[in-house]
């Protein structure tokens, strides 16, 4: 029993349950369209796809799904993002305005916070800035779906609230069937989204930072500073190759003008760090876009934010790891800071079993059907990421590598969470250590 409380183990089972109550809601009639009531497999991929903000889908959203089954969805993709653990702190906060240690290691587990102490400001901010970024992207989009394209109040009000919380918690999901491509040369509708995707996928700790020190940014945490740098450069390198590979793509970029060739580009690669959506025809890319869209999937977004992916804080320490060693440094060093050797066995671990987890994916769907191989690596790194993004084949799956996406997407959200904290939490120093020896490395 005990085992269970342990903080890392208290946090999945907490998704798990929430994706439990998901499936039963979406297997009521009254959360169907048709109102017969949904297939198991059906909901339960769905509610799995919510809860771990991923997006990939077996059904349109927007038509097979009743308005409850919509809020439903939208209701679980934002516990998912907001997190259960990040949720109770703050009903506990607000009950008994302090919080006891265990509660405060299990929320710290979830918000990534630096320290114990630092648990309830997180989660303060939290709750402030998620409702605060959604509550004006969703305004901006109702605006811009009433005045622009015509829609009534309550359907553009519904349709901007569905896609900013979406976006937010880079979700993914959304209740047109061609997710936003019919919005690809509208800047006032992709920005907001774009915003709203970069701010939640950064993660709450640099938030923090940045809310304490933002003009100061000599004294921001090593962590902010590797997030904020990687994501720079991750951003734009997606933008450049989308460009270069798909200008002339009859498919994609190519018909549509110099300006909207840009604003897309820059979607893509936005949308590609776990957010899920896209103003392009995913299935219609390249196939080097394609093989750029596993590095960005892969990697995803700052950790303890919306983001999937194994982190862009783990894909920095990693590259300073390979930096130090090619240079033959025995530390790995960063803006005047030493990277921990603890932080860079976590890196690895994380990187080796989240590569194993994607390989064992692919070789399972593989063996079940007759797809592509690039086409199933897709599918599987947008699961493990999060992401949602999908060249089409989703829904044609069959049940059991349906399933496999399902435990792709539940150990992605979760699962290198699990980890990462569980060996922080459970480091400790052995008694004893035996003799060292060097074996022949490459």
């Amino acid at each position: 029993m005990k085992s269970l409380l342990h903080p890392a183990r208290v946090v999945a089972l907490a998704f798990f349950s929430v994706i439990a109550i998901g499936t039963l809601l979406l297997m009521l009639p009254v959360a169907s369209a048709a109102g017969s009531g949904a297939h198991w497999v059906t909901a339960f991929f769905t509610a799995v796809s919510a809860v771990c903000v991923t997006g990939l889908v077996v059904v349109d959203t927007g038509t097979y799904w009743s308005g409850f089954g919509q809020v439903v969805i939208l209701v679980l993709f934002q516990l998912g993002g907001f997190g259960m653990m990040t949720a109770a702190t703050l009903l506990g906060l607000l009950v008994n305005r302090s919080l006891r240690l265990r509660t405060r290691l299990i929320a710290q587990a979830e918000t990534r916070s630096l320290g114990v102490g630092d648990v309830a400001s997180v989660a303060r901010l939290v709750f402030v800035v998620t409702l605060g970024m959604e509550a004006v992207v969703a305004g901006l989009l109702a605006l811009r779906l009433h005045f622009g394209y015509g829609l009534e109040w309550p359907a553009a009000g519904w349709s901007g609230l569905f896609h900013a919380v979406s976006a937010f918690n880079n979700a993914g999901f959304s209740i047109h069937g061609d997710s936003l491509m019919g919005y690809a040369g509208d800047g006032a509708m992709l920005f907001p989204v774009m915003a709203a995707i970069v701010i939640g996928g950064i993660g709450f700790p640099v938030l923090h930072d940045l809310r304490n020190r933002f003009s100061d940014p000599r004294h921001w945490s090593l962590h902010t500073k590797l997030t904020l740098g990687g994501t720079a450069v991750l951003l734009w390198v997606g933008f450049v190759f989308v460009l270069w590979f798909e200008w002339d793509n009859p498919g994609t970029l190519g018909p549509m003008s110099v300006a909207d060739k840009l604003l897309s580009a820059l979607f893509a690669s936005v949308s590609a760090r776990t957010a899920g959506f896209n103003s392009i025809d995913i299935g219609a890319l390249t196939h080097e876009s394609w093989a750029l869209h596993y590095l960005l999937m892969f990697i995803g977004g700052g950790s303890a934010g919306t983001a999937g992916g194994v982190k862009v804080g783990t894909a920095v320490i990693l590259v300073l790891l390979v930096i130090a060693e090619v240079r033959g440094r025995a530390d790995s060093e960063a803006f005047g800071r030493r990277v921990s050797h603890s932080a860079q066995r976590q890196a690895i671990t994380v990187l080796v079993l989240g590569s194993a987890m994607v390989v064992l994916g692919t070789l399972v769907i593989l063996r079940e059907t007759d797809f592509p191989t690039d086409q199933v690596i897709f599918e599987v790194i947008s699961a493990f990421g999060t992401v949602g993004l999908s060249t089409g084949i989703t829904a044609d799956l069959p049940e059991s590598s349906q399933l496999m996406l399902t435990l792709l997407m539940y150990t992605g959200r979760v699962g290198t969470i699990t980890l990462a904290v569980s060996l922080a939490l459970g480091e400790h120093l052995m008694p004893y250590r035996y003799p060292e020896e060097h074996p022949i490395v490459g």
